[in-house]
C-alpha cells in the first residue's frame, strides 16, 4: 500500500512540476496562452458535438430499420 501511495504522491506532484515549468517557460503571453487554450477547448467541444450528432443519426437510422415490420 506504501509503495501505491508513494507512486500516486510521485506522479502528482511529477504533474504539477510539469505544467508550472510548460506555464513558465512558454513564449506567448498569459493572456495568448488563454485564447489559444479556450479556442482549442471550443474546437474540441465542437469536434464531439458533430461527433455525437453523427452518431446519434446513425444508430437511429439503424433503429427506425429494426423496427420497420419484415415483408
Amino acid at each position: 500500500m506504501r509503495k501505491i501511495f508513494g507512486f500516486i504522491l510521485g506522479a502528482f506532484t511529477g504533474g504539477l512540476l510539469g505544467a508550472a515549468a510548460a506555464l513558465l517557460l512558454t513564449p506567448v503571453t498569459g493572456d495568448e496562452l488563454r485564447q489559444q487554450v479556450f479556442d482549442r477547448v471550443n474546437f474540441v467541444q465542437k469536434e464531439l458535438a458533430d461527433a455525437r450528432d453523427q452518431k446519434r443519426a446513425e444508430l437511429e437510422s439503424q433503429l427506425q430499420a429494426l423496427r420497420a415490420p419484415k415483408a
